[in-house]
Formats: C-alpha cells, sequence, structure tokens
C-alpha cells in the first residue's frame, strides 16, 4: 500500500464518518491529498456522493469509497461493518469517528430504531460499535513503509472527535447551559438507557446536556481503549480542532444563535476555526507520525493564534477517572450487544 504524507510517497485506507458537510467534508481533500484512500461512512450515500462529485475532481473521486450506515442503527452498524469487511481486501489503516448530531431545542428526547435517546445513540453507540466490529481488522494494519526514504511502522490509528465542552477541565467544559458534561454514577446505563430513560446520568432529559455527555463517553472511550490496547500495537486518541462556529452541527440551533455564534467566537473569543483548518487538522491528527501519541487529546487552544501547534490538553478526572472509564466501557459493551 502507498501514502502520501506532505507530498511523499505512502499508501493505505483511512475510515472516516460524516463526509456531506462541515469537518468531515473538508477532512477529505487533505487525506486524499496525503494519498490515503478513503472510505467515507454517511447515512445518505445519494447525498454523499453529490456533495462529494461537486468538491473533487474525477481522479480524486476514485480513491473515495462510499458505505451508508446510519450510526444511529446498531443493526445497520452491523450490517454495514460487514460490508466493509466483505468489500475491502486492505485492512483500515486509520479509523476517524467524526459524524455527530445535536439537536438543543428538542423538549423530548428522539429514540434510535433500539430505543436509545438519539444523540448518545449517534456520537456514542454506533461509533463504539464500529471500532469494535473493526478492532481485528485495523490492528492487522501495522506494516513496514517507506517515509523520506527511511523504513518505519506505520501502526494503526482510532482518532475520535472530542469537544471543549465536554472537559471540564477547561473554561468552556464548565458552562452551566444547560449544565455541564457529567455521567453521574451512570445509572441511566446501569438500568437499559431506554424510555423513560434519557440520560446516562438517569436524571431529567435535557437535550444540550445529552450532546455533551455523548461527547464525554467518546473522550472516556479513548481512555479505555489505549489501557486496553498497547501503543506498540495502536495508537487511540481525540482532537478538539477548534470552534467551527458555521457548521451544519448547529442547524437546530435558533436563527439567531446561528447567525450570532460565529461572529462571537470570531472577534470576542478568538476560538473560531474554519472548517477547512479543522479538516486539515483532522487529518493530520489521523495520519501524521508527530500525533502517534496514545491517550493524547489534541488541542491547538481555545484563542487561536497564527502558527500555533497542537499542544496534548489536560482532561477532566470526569475523562481520566479509571473508574468511571471501566464502568463506562463495559456498560457500552453490553448495551450495543458486545458482552
Amino acid at each position: 500500500m502507498c501514502i502520501r504524507d506532505r507530498g511523499k510517497s505512502i499508501k493505505g485506507l483511512v475510515l472516516i464518518t460524516g463526509t456531506t458537510s462541515g469537518v468531515g467534508l473538508n477532512a477529505l481533500k487533505p487525506l486524499l491529498r496525503f494519498g490515503w484512500e478513503v472510505i467515507a461512512v454517511n447515512r445518505s450515500n445519494k447525498r454523499a456522493v453529490e456533495i462529494a462529485q461537486k468538491s473533487f475532481t474525477d481522479s480524486e473521486m476514485k480513491n473515495i469509497h462510499f458505505i451508508e450506515i446510519d450510526l444511529s442503527d446498531l443493526d445497520d452498524v452491523r450490517n454495514g461493518c460487514y460490508e466493509i469487511l466483505k468489500k475491502f481486501h486492505n485492512p483500515i489503516n486509520s479509523i476517524i469517528c467524526n459524524a455527530a448530531v445535536y439537536k438543543p431545542r428538542l423538549r423530548k428526547p428522539e429514540r434510535s430504531p433500539q430505543g436509545f435517546e438519539n444523540s448518545m445513540a449517534v456520537n456514542h453507540f454506533g461509533h463504539f460499535l464500529l471500532i469494535n466490529l473493526l478492532l481485528d481488522n485495523i490492528l492487522s494494519s501495522e506494516k513496514e513503509i517507506d517515509l523520506n526514504g527511511r523504513t518505519i511502522k506505520f501502526k494503526p490509528r482510532i482518532t475520535i472527535l472530542g469537544t471543549v465542552t465536554a472537559n471540564y477541565s477547561e473554561l468552556g467544559g464548565r458552562i452551566p447551559i444547560p449544565a455541564p458534561a457529567d455521567l453521574g454514577n451512570l445509572s441511566g446505563f446501569k438500568n437499559g438507557f431506554l424510555s423513560p430513560i434519557s440520560m446516562a446520568n438517569g436524571k431529567k432529559f435535557k437535550p444540550g446536556k445529552a450532546y455533551k455527555d455523548s461527547k464525554l463517553c467518546n473522550m472516556v472511550t479513548v481512555q479505555e481503549l489505549s489501557k486496553k490496547y498497547p501503543k506498540e500495537r495502536i495508537i487511540i486518541n481525540s482532537l478538539y480542532p477548534g470552534c467551527v462556529a458555521d457548521t451544519k452541527l448547529f442547524r437546530d440551533t435558533p436563527w439567531l444563535f446561528r447567525f450570532l455564534f460565529p461572529i462571537f467566537q470570531k472577534f470576542i473569543t478568538k476560538g473560531y476555526v474554519s472548517q477547512r483548518l479543522a479538516g486539515e487538522r483532522v487529518a493530520q491528527v489521523a495520519t501524521l507520525k508527530e500525533y502517534a501519541k496514545p491517550a493524547v487529546h489534541w488541542s491547538w487552544g481555545n484563542r487561536q493564534k497564527l502558527g500555533r501547534k497542537a499542544f496534548s490538553q489536560k482532561l477532566s478526572k470526569r475523562i481520566i477517572d479509571s473508574n468511571i472509564s471501566r464502568q463506562t466501557y463495559e456498560l457500552t459493551r453490553k448495551l450495543v450487544g458486545l458482552a
């Protein structure tokens, strides 16, 4: 296999979820530029292909393979992973979990086909199952490659997009609107997470917090997987590429928020990052050698500065606590049917 890293020839296969807009769509371009073949996983192949055809050349399109998976439906995730394993002869080198839903205006929870609250189903459960079903495949992908005239081993990677609002160690993670991310004692998971339960902590449904909690689970998963699979076998990490304030993730927020939020991030907090730059950062973390450090949450800071390099962001106890991460992982395994 050959992949191009900054113009150098290397090859491999990257799987990324959610490429019809925003960060995912903008991560495709650098991944292709680096020379990777890409499996683009989306809820609608028709829409994903139509959008990609407007953004990429015919030559680039040949290196994008579209797989249709509804991440809210665990049966569809299983079927989609079976299709991937059957269709692709070479193992996957890198998985990027990017797709997410955020619906802060809901008055009552939406439910997945299995009956779970939908933001947790898509953002956490669907990705968790996808990772675990493809884990043996990706673990088999380590191989020697030529990089700048030197032979090195490219270790398989899993990269999950986190968020500042799930990290209580940062100011953005302590904003009480509607409440900070917190899994509590995981009573919602322990009691099956089916109606009337809609929150991981078993308390009253808060749609904005449901999103934060799902991303907290994503970041907890990185920590627990990194303990179970040593860095000698695979690199598992997360990242916050910056505040991409104008993506379709915010499509279900009030129109005034959609208008003012990018302005606020650009000129007040200085946290705004363009979709293009965020996509570039995601592609870098998922493929480049300098980011091959396990259990790191990569960040460029909340106030963007020209030329600033990524660093390992401090994580809150709610993410790194070994008891929380172990329980979250094991309870999730049970809920998605792996245990």
